[in-house]
């Protein structure tokens, strides 16, 4: 299963208003020139984010987005879902092979309890040598 630039990119947000969660309002032109990414393009992924009920938009000069729930009451795997879909290594069906169709779906479930176990409090809070401003993300 390869992660679009959709679930990394909506990742990032997600992961920069956890940072600042009770902080207040975070505009998406701060994001996007702290990671070197298209506004525009982060604009088109915060609507379902937002429709999805995981932000709140704030109006005004000092609008921007925040989070609606606390960090550790969202998933890494509500928002991979939401903005890529089922989460599945593969399409297969019931004629497959049943060995085949158990890996595949052993995988899918493994990679389901990473997704849904990784809290976005527990994203924000770790450190990898001291440096947590560009977050990578390894599946």
């Amino acid at each position: 299963m390869k992660i679009s630039t959709k679930g990394r990119y909506g990742l990032t947000i997600m992961m920069e208003l956890g940072v600042r969660y009770g902080e207040g309002p975070t505009s998406l032109k701060s994001i996007a020139e702290k990671h070197g990414l298209s506004e525009h393009y982060l604009e088109q992924l915060i609507a379902p984010l937002r429709n999805a009920g995981l932000v709140k938009s704030i109006r005004g000069a000092y609008g921007g987005y925040v989070l609606s729930k606390n960090p550790e009451d969202v998933t890494a795997g509500e928002i991979i879902r939401l903005l890529e879909g089922p989460i599945s290594p593969v399409d297969f069906t019931e004629e497959d092979d049943p060995a085949k169709r158990d890996l595949w779906v052993r995988i899918r479930d493994a990679i389901a309890a990473v997704l849904d176990s990784t809290t976005l409090s527990y994203l924000v809070s770790y450190k990898d040598e001291g440096k947590n401003e560009n977050y990578m993300f390894y599946i």
